[in-house]
Order: C-alpha cells, then sequence, then structure tokens
C-alpha cells in the first residue's frame, strides 16, 4: 500500500522553524517526496511525529506570559 502525503493544504513555510505549518515538513522533504521510496516516506512521517511532539512539549513547557488584569 503506499505512503500518503502528510500534506494537509496548508501550504506555509514557517520562517523561525523552516517547517510547513501544515504538515512539518521541510522544504526539501516536501520537494522530493514524490520521488521517495516508501521506507524514506516513513522516515520522514516518523520525524513529523517528533517534530509535533517536540513542539507540543516546548509549547506546553514555555511559560505564559502574565494576563492584563485591566483588559
Amino acid at each position: 500500500m503506499p505512503v500518503a502525503s502528510p500534506c494537509r493544504q496548508i501550504c506555509v513555510m514557517d520562517p523561525h522553524s523552516g517547517l510547513c505549518v501544515g504538515c512539518a515538513r521541510t522544504l526539501d522533504e516536501i520537494a522530493s517526496w514524490s520521488a521517495l521510496d516508501d521506507a524514506a516516506k516513513r522516515l520522514i512521517l516518523l520525524r513529523i511525529e517528533q517534530r509535533r511532539a517536540s513542539s507540543s512539549a516546548s509549547t506546553a513547557a514555555a511559560p505564559r506570559p502574565p494576563r492584563d488584569p485591566g483588559g
């Protein structure tokens, strides 16, 4: 069974991370996707999972700014 693309049709690159906001791939991963074999695609999917887990963990651990009591 072929490996489906993780593209979510939200094709915007985050300038800070260098990753697509929609699918969490690099430009190189996006550009090479159609030429990769299924094993390489699965490896990218694993990297995406790791990136999202890492991003979620760092976001959860980051201190939140104090609320403005006036507004």
